[in-house]
């Protein structure tokens, strides 16, 4: 049986590279707008020596979305069952915030996907995603059913949390332009904004 070979240390850093300069382009250009010259410049690579690693613009978008994709449902799947639910629902508000703040560039990326039809992961989206949220969505359904929160549609309490969250990654120029270009980073606002919000509406 044939094995890989291990990468070497150059081939490791050259695709962390190539990896890293798809992310800003693909996230500021969309799949559509970016080109594999932009990629390559961005990497500081040649195109022909970028093509030695990833034969087209595809297979780097690819491998892109397939390592967002874990890292995107990580903070729904934290979701504790044996906790308490209003404590549970918002420390889910608080990791999805934070991943607004620390991940713009793939929130960006994963939005553009879903603005285009999400072509390469709609597998993805109709199949791990679904199963999740139709799991949590039990779980939340449960709570309200114990009075533990209020009467709510758990779907659409999960939609409102990714809209009001992803919302700081997605339309990052929005909200500097909104609150002045001077303005601090305004996640720790944000998140007292989201908990109290959250607090009010879920408490019984």
């Amino acid at each position: 049986m044939n094995h890989p070979k291990p990468r070497t240390r150059i081939q490791q850093k050259n695709t962390e590279a190539i990896l890293e300069a798809a992310l800003d382009v693909f996230s500021q250009y969309g799949f559509r707008g970016s080109t594999l010259d932009q990629i390559a410049q961005a990497a500081e690579l040649s195109k022909p020596n970028l093509l030695y690693y990833f034969p087209s613009k595809e297979a780097i978008h690819a491998t892109l979305l397939a390592g967002l994709l874990d890292t995107w449902l990580d903070p729904l799947r934290a979701m504790d069952p044996t906790g308490e639910p209003v404590e549970e629902i918002l420390a889910y508000v608080r990791r999805k915030l934070e991943m607004s703040r620390d991940f713009p560039r793939e929130s960006r990326l994963f939005a553009n996907e879903i603005l285009q039809g999400a072509p390469r992961i709609k597998d993805a989206l109709e199949g791990e995603l679904k199963n999740l949220v139709d799991e949590k969505s039990v779980l939340i359904a449960r709570w309200s059913a114990e009075g533990r929160i209020i009467t709510v549609n758990p779907h659409h309490l999960i939609f409102s949390i990714w809209s009001l969250t992803q919302h700081y990654a997605d339309f990052d120029v929005q909200v500097h332009a909104v609150l002045g270009e001077d303005s601090e980073a305004p996640f720790a606002e944000a998140e007292r904004y989201l908990v109290t919000l959250f607090t009010r509406l879920l408490t019984p």
